[in-house]
């Protein structure tokens, strides 16, 4: 997935774009709402996306969706299959996907990017756990989502969760496809998809 996303809605702090224009240029009272930025991550996030993922998923599971090396390897071949947010500066919450060409996913999906595809396999989503239990997750699956839109050529995302998890990607538009062909250790998955919208959509709703 090699395209870059012309005027990424997520390209100015989410704070900024709420202030509108045409500000007075009379002094403003000091803004007292923590400043929120939505953007692709970087190498340079490697590391606190790897915090962030190693506490929500080893303390519960005893594995994490991606080691260190893969999150580099994701956010070198795919950043703009990625989508941060940070508050003052500091990542609070993070999806990072990679391009899959095939219809289901495979073994092989949990480690591959495969460029100019259809599809998404979204690795992981987490919060950190500082920012937990607002409703983080779920506002950054659905920004993620519209953001998918403005990417060129894609039609679905795709993920593996487990069970109890499935409510909450339904609630977020995700079909149930059945259990997954992917096992992590003695773990089972079902695979969820997600299909995009077209472009007209695209360029009423999400600034593309």
């Amino acid at each position: 997935m090699t395209h870059q996303v012309s005027r990424s809605p997520f390209s100015k702090p989410f704070h900024m774009k709420t202030l509108g224009e045409g500000v007075s240029s009379r002094p403003q009272r000091r803004h007292t709402l923590p400043a929120s930025e939505f953007r692709n991550l970087t190498p340079q996030d490697a590391i606190s996306v790897f915090e962030i993922e190693r506490e929500a998923f080893v303390s519960v599971s005893g594995e994490c969706p991606l080691t260190l090396d893969e999150v580099l390897n994701f956010l070198s071949q795919c950043p703009e299959l990625s989508l941060g947010w940070f508050e003052e500066g500091q990542l609070v919450a993070f999806i990072i996907g990679s391009g899959w060409g095939k219809e289901r996913l495979e073994q092989e999906a949990m480690t591959q990017h495969i460029p100019d595809t259809s599809a998404v396999h979204i690795h992981v989503l987490s919060v950190h756990r500082h920012a937990r239990q607002q409703g983080k997750g779920s506002i950054l699956l659905w920004r993620y989502l519209q953001y998918l839109r403005c990417v060129p050529g894609l039609r679905r995302a795709l993920l593996i969760c487990e069970d109890f998890l499935v409510p909450f990607y339904q609630k977020a538009g995700f079909k149930d496809k059945g259990q997954s062909a992917i096992s992590v250790a003695n773990l089972t998955f079902q695979e969820m998809e997600y299909h995009i919208g077209g472009a007209a959509y695209a360029r009423r709703n999400s600034g593309c």
